[in-house]
């Protein structure tokens, strides 16, 4: 059976952090990074790998996180070709969410990081209990 050996390009961003290089505060692999795993922008991320949402729908489902936040993460989110914002020409206006296919890409990758955190979270909480 072949070892799973995962290939990181030389100087990908990962690689860099790895060697101990410093990458520039400026480069805008940090920026995206920072959006996608921000609380809000992790939430955000799995809840519209299900399905197209409304605002008021995702305000609902992602507990704790004020109108403001939602918003200015959305356009974040937005902004880095993650999240695809449809506006209808409607009274009252109706405005729905969804996963470009780059945030698809991203989303099942955070995806898989938080199913992780979560199948080992008993062992996390023993190593905090016992340290």
């Amino acid at each position: 059976m072949a070892t799973q050996a995962k290939l990181i390009e030389p100087d990908s961003f990962s690689a860099q952090l790895r060697r101990g290089e410093l990458v520039l505060t400026d480069c805008p692999c940090r920026e995206v990074l920072k959006d996608v795993t921000s609380p809000w922008g992790v939430l955000l991320l799995i809840v519209l790998m299900g399905d197209v949402r409304r605002f008021s729908e995702l305000r609902r489902m992602i507990g704790g996180v004020s109108e403001k936040m939602l918003s200015q993460t959305l356009k974040r989110l937005e902004g880095h070709g993650l999240v695809h914002r449809k506006s209808y020409e409607t009274v009252p206006p109706h405005v729905e969410y969804s996963l470009t296919p780059l945030g698809r890409t991203v989303g099942e990758k955070i995806e898989a990081l938080a199913d992780c955190i979560d199948t080992i979270f008993p062992d996390i909480l023993a190593a905090k209990h016992s340290g």
